[in-house]
């Protein structure tokens, strides 16, 4: 492993390229993305937005473009944007928390989502936590993410000809990625040795620059370590029952473990799901070693530390066998100062077998907060077992709902809308609901015009996708015909996706498939289904559901009106969220913990017709959208499901579907126009990431924060 920013030379006149290239920045900034673009629009397309590979595949070309006055002008203001973000003085946090100069919070995550050229990311907490480590970037907040750089990344999806989702891991190469492994001062490759119990293996480490913030990334792929070591940290959501055990020790205890290696001090420490709940550990592990008892130490740790969890379904939360935690930390415990019996103690949840890592989370941490309200309902219930002594309602978890990062997902020509119409600052001033209140006055045609055109985007990267599996891999023509060839610009589409697990429930709207039909081939105002999502490799239930959809997507009666795209990743997602016309969201409530995508579409104007759960039941405001249900639901079961069956048919048939036709004499439809800008105007003040982003800062990185109360049997007890 060598750094491939050594390996290859640009244009002096070009050389802050290579600078440009190595920070995502580049991913949220457009003028930076047209620059690429000028390079070789085609090249940019077929490596997939990656621009290591697009310089080190134009080196003739830049050459030219080195001579080329109009280009030179061109990256001279790109540059200065970028030097002039980087210089971060005048950032919001430095502004608002002077005294705070100098501290870093250490974000700890098992996948981030930063962009589609690096495939380590599963779906919603990964691209949850690249968006938040992008907030931070642009408001100053000191954040520093630790997590794990997958050789094969997360699976890629495959749609037999039958249905059957395959899953498909291919190794990444990493020379030619947005990355670059750190290094010693010596110039050499830098590696950490790691022992805890059976675990004896070197770590290699990659570095991620997220604008202003940095991701380091640990690889167990090293020569030298054993081929089952070096699956630690192989694939995202992979292996048994051990590998996740060994992959958690390492995210966690290596993670706290790297930031001393590299010298990072961090006084605060934030951890995305439960992943990484040893980290906590460690951290009073350091200070017991040094003197401290374990009671005093675990309240220092909690003092300083946030737990954020995610998974209101009790399967989502990972447990392991007491035999298993006792035989990788059989002497970890001495140096916590505590008898195998108390250690055991910090995983167990009562009336339930085995180490529970979210219950250790939410005995170490000293704040805990669910993604939405409704989540915050859910985690205190689901969580009242751990503090006896206290009401439900009185739980210490709070709430902070999810955000997106808004220059992430919006399209671009809607963005030059508003900084015409809403300000040249309305970046800087995303959570102020006065800004968003003037797109009122964006005018209809405008606004149409521009959805006309993300839509049209859409359909060809499907039409553009389907033809290339058409060419690569011999595909029978009902394969692409699934794929979105016969798609119609002009009709209403429907877009749902999202990771296919049972709860999600992607089939419900199609339970009467007589009535379904009766809107998809209307011959007037006819409808069309666009899905995608993977199911977990492991999940053939999830799996299940795909085929059943994707055989009515080859079915001609249904007249190629339904869809399914596969390999859903970052990439189709924005085109997605930009392109579709309305959102369907139909989880059984209350298991969506807050389901952001949704969010992403309203902020293109894309109304949801959506369960009342997660955000939306926070977002809904009765003339931004559809809802499906009641406030936490109607509960599971045949009965459940039938009644919001019947609501989306109802609001389709009775609602959506006519205003969506309803055209005015200049062939605009105003009315529901003005849901677009409800939508807009609604949610993109109330759920963007610098408002989430912000709310972590007063709620829970010590700024103005002040510590949950611990209640019964957390960690500050045990022992003391």
């Amino acid at each position: 492993m060598t750094d491939p920013y050594q390996q290859w030379q640009v244009p002096q006149r070009l050389a802050r390229l290579k600078d440009l290239v190595y920070n995502l920045w580049w991913s949220w900034h457009p003028e930076a993305r047209a620059l690429f673009k000028e390079i070789d629009r085609n090249l940019w397309r077929t490596t997939y937005h990656n621009p290591v590979l697009l310089l080190q595949r134009s080196l003739p070309r830049l050459d030219a473009l080195a001579k080329d006055e109009g280009f030179l002008s061109r990256y001279d203001s790109v540059i200065r944007i970028f030097d002039e973000y980087l210089d971060d003085q005048y950032t919001w946090f430095n502004r608002k928390y002077p005294q705070a100069k100098g501290q870093r919070l250490a974000y700890f995550s098992a996948e981030f989502g930063v962009h589609n050229s690096l495939r380590i990311y599963s779906g919603g907490l990964g691209i949850l936590a690249g968006d938040h480590c992008k907030t931070a970037s642009d408001l100053g907040v000191p954040l520093v993410g630790l997590g794990f750089m997958y050789p094969q990344g997360y699976v890629q999806q495959r749609i037999s000809v039958d249905g059957w989702q395959q899953n498909v891991y291919e190794q990444i190469d990493w020379s030619v990625s947005p990355i670059r492994p750190v290094m010693t001062p010596k110039g050499e490759n830098f590696l950490m040795g790691f022992h805890l119990g059976p675990l004896d293996l070197q770590v290699a480490v990659w570095e991620i620059v997220v604008g202003r913030v940095r991701l380091y990334l640990m690889d167990t792929h090293v020569e030298g370590n054993s081929a089952q070591d070096r699956e630690i940290s192989g694939r995202l959501y992979g292996g048994d029952r051990t590998m996740r055990l060994r992959q958690e020790i390492l995210l966690g205890i290596g993670g706290a473990r790297l930031l001393k290696a590299l010298d990072i001090p961090a006084e605060h420490y934030h951890i995305n799901e439960g992943h990484s709940a040893f980290m906590f550990l460690e951290k009073v592990r350091e200070q017991v070693v040094a003197g401290k008892s374990f009671a005093g130490a675990a309240k220092d740790v909690a003092s300083r530390s946030v737990f954020t969890t995610h998974t209101p379904v009790e399967a989502g939360h990972d447990v392991f066998s007491e035999g298993l935690i006792t035989e990788y930390f059989n002497k970890y415990w001495t140096e916590l100062g505590l008898e195998q019996e108390q250690f055991l103690e910090l995983g167990r949840t009562p009336g339930q077998a085995g180490w529970n890592m979210t219950a250790l989370a939410l005995k170490m941490s000293g704040q805990r907060n669910a993604v939405s309200q409704r989540h915050g309902i859910v985690s205190r219930r689901m969580w009242a077992k751990l503090w006896p002594e206290q009401k439900e309602e009185e739980v210490p978890i709070k709430h902070v709902t999810n955000g997106v990062h808004l220059s992430t997902w919006l399209q671009q020509d809607l963005g030059w809308s508003f900084f015409q119409h809403l300000g040249r600052d309305w970046p800087e001033k995303q959570d102020d609901a006065s800004v968003w209140a003037q797109v009122a006055g964006i005018p209809d045609d405008e606004i149409w015009r521009a959805h006309m055109r993300n839509k049209e985007e859409l359909f060809k990267l499907l039409r553009d996708r389907a033809r290339d599996r058409w060419v690569s891999r011999n595909a029978e023509a009902s394969q692409v015909l699934t794929q979105g060839a016969l798609l119609d610009p002009q009709a209403l589409t429907i877009g749902f996706a999202r990771r296919f697990a049972g709860y999600k429930r992607a089939t419900l709207i199609l339970r009467d498939l007589a009535r379904l039909r009766g809107l998809l081939l209307d011959h007037w105002r006819p409808v069309q289904l666009v899905f995608a999502g993977k199911s977990h490799p492991a999940d053939d239930s999830g799996k299940a559901l795909i085929q059943q959809i994707y055989h009515l997507a080859k079915d001609p009666s249904f007249g190629g009106r339904i869809v399914f795209v596969e390999d859903y990743d970052m990439h189709v997602a924005r085109y997605f969220v930009q392109g579709c016309d309305l959102w369907l969201n139909n989880p059984l409530a209350p298991l969506e913990a807050c389901g952001t995508s949704g969010i992403k579409a309203a902020i293109n104007g894309v109304p949801s017709l959506s369960i009342l759960d997660g955000w939306w039941e926070e977002g809904f405001n009765g003339a931004n959208g559809w809802a499906i249900g009641e406030p936490g639901g109607r509960g599971a079961g045949e009965a459940a499901d039938a009644a919001d069956a019947e609501d989306i048919y109802a609001a389709l048939e009775k609602k959506i579907v006519p205003l969506y036709y309803e055209h005015g004499p200049d062939g605009i439809p105003h009315g529901w126009i003005k849901v677009m800008k409800e939508s807009i105007k609604t949610v993109a003040q109330r759920f963007c990431g610098n408002r989430m982003v912000k709310d972590y800062v007063k709620m829970f990185y010590g700024a103005e924060a002040a510590p949950q109360p611990a209640g019964a049997r957390t960690t500050a007890q045990v022992g003391s």
